[in-house]
């Protein structure tokens, strides 16, 4: 039995008790590299040297008596658009292929104070565009229950290191989906928190108003503890929320008796597999049966999710991306023109497609006449997204659905197709867009696939999300199960 399949505090307990080192534990994380890795293709760069050095002083520290962070020992993935000092961060990019930062990014640096252990940069969309992982420069991740199958995007190799045990946890993060449809397509838990409750400060930026660092953990609890050592305000973020922050542990208490609960009939309608809503049906009936009551609701503006959200991210994304211009760091290529084809023979050479249709896309929804059309537009819908989340919570303290309308889909089954790729995020995007917390949980399966079931919270009630979570999770055994690599 892998030892990262043991929850976080036996994994502890085994490591008071000097069952088990922290340089055990990494040595475990990186022979699950070696042995899966070439299938899944979750890592771009390891960090070998510096995770056994940082073993051996947590194996002292342990010795030693002294106070042990919260992640003490555990190995952790990080995405590769949340920089890292001095270990290569790409964004999945070759426009960025040798970039080494000079700084941590502050979830990095909390993760060094909870006394984690880096063990490398994980696999993704390039820059954080897509929703397959098959945008990555680098090649595609592939899903560990069927490695013909995407892992979800683009925090795919987040979830998949995780669902094929190279590493403990992993962060990701979430724009419109981005942790939770990964975690949903490979059956690990994948929380996106509220806006502004973890700071972006060090990460890449896609979409800013909609970026948001997370968790993707094997358990609930886990998730708790990793949200517990990264949550908090930061003054080197500008858009960071000065909220007090809870005991996300405490609220784990199974109790979710008299739990109102929200269930949009857009999430289980049309479009949505038989298979996943049968899979979220049966999840309600659980959470019935530990006491909760829950009735179908509407959220009316869901259908112009997707359209309002492109816009909007695309438009971000234009503005984020004018800073990669071949001058100041990533590639550059310089054929003796002027400024201008610095500029377009970098950006030519350096981005792929994906990134230069969001980039164009956000650059004409901005133009001198299209603002007022598109961009502006979309801003409006975001509000009405929002007032329907608003005018639901009132009565409900959380809104169920699945979290992806399908499982996992074939690796090239929709890269000609744009668009229907877009829709595939059709069930996450109105929470990103909203700016409150979601979790995302295995519920079921569909024809040997994970099935996720979300669940969304009012703003900065991570500890309502949580508590429902792991009352599901305690009475159900989805989340035991591991694909065979």
């Amino acid at each position: 039995m892998s030892l990262f399949q043991y929850r976080l505090p036996e994994v502890h307990n085994m490591l008071h008790s000097k069952t088990v080192s922290v340089s055990e534990l990494t040595e475990e994380s990186l022979s699950a590299i070696a042995e899966h890795d070439s299938k899944v293709h979750a890592f771009l760069t390891l960090n070998e040297e510096g995770a056994r050095a940082s073993a051996r002083a947590l194996d002292d520290k342990l010795a030693s008596g002294a106070a042990r962070g919260l992640l003490f020992g555990l190995p952790a993935g990080i995405k590769d658009n949340i920089v890292t000092k001095g270990l290569r961060t790409t964004c999945a990019s070759q426009f960025l292929t040798d970039f080494q930062p000079i700084y941590d990014a502050t979830v990095v640096s909390k993760l060094r104070q909870a006394d984690a252990v880096t063990i490398g940069k994980l696999n993704m969309d390039e820059f954080a565009m897509g929703g397959s992982n098959e945008n990555s420069s680098f090649g595609a991740v592939r899903n560990p229950w069927d490695l013909e199958r995407v892992p979800g995007g683009s925090s795919g190799g987040s979830a998949a290191a995780v669902a094929a045990g190279e590493v403990f946890f992993s962060l990701g993060s979430d724009t419109g989906g981005s942790i939770r449809q990964p975690a949903s397509y490979c059956g690990v838990v994948g929380l996106k928190p509220t806006y502004g409750l973890v700071s972006r400060y060090g990460l890449v930026a896609f979409a800013s108003s909609l970026d948001q660092i997370g968790p993707i953990t094997r358990t609930v609890e886990d998730s708790a503890y990793v949200l517990q050592a990264i949550a908090g305000y930061d003054a080197q973020d500008s858009t960071s929320a000065k909220v007090s922050i809870p005991d996300y542990l405490s609220s784990l208490t199974g109790d979710i008796s008299g739990l109102r609960i929200a269930v949009p009939k857009e999430y289980i309608g049309e479009g949505v597999d038989a298979s996943v809503r049968e899979s979220v049906l049966s999840a309600l009936q659980v959470l019935e049966g530990l006491g909760a009551v829950w009735e179908e609701v509407s959220l009316p503006h869901t259908e112009y999710a997707v359209a309002a959200y492109y816009l909007l991210s695309s438009s971000e994304a234009s503005s984020n991306l004018a800073r990669f211009d071949g001058v100041r760091y990533g590639v550059r290529v310089d054929d003796g023109g002027g400024l201008l084809d610095l500029y377009h023979n970098s950006r030519s050479r350096g981005f792929g497609p994906e990134v230069k249709r969001r980039i164009m896309l956000g650059t004409y929804a901005l133009s001198s006449g299209y603002y007022d059309a598109y961009y502006l537009k979309a801003q409006k819908v975001r509000t009405l997204i929002k007032q329907d989340f608003d005018e639901v919570f009132k009565k409900y303290d959380v809104v169920i659905g699945p979290t992806a309308p399908t499982t996992a889909f074939k690796l090239g089954s929709q890269t000609e197709d744009p668009l229907t790729m877009y829709l595939n995020d059709i069930l996450t995007i109105p929470v990103s867009l909203a700016g409150i917390p979601a979790i995302s949980i295995p519920c079921g399966f569909a024809e040997g696939l994970p099935v996720g079931l979300q669940i969304i919270g009012k703003e900065f009630d991570e500890s309502t999300v949580l508590r429902v979570a792991h009352a599901f999770e305690q009475h159900t055994e989805h989340h035991t199960a591991r694909p065979q690599l």
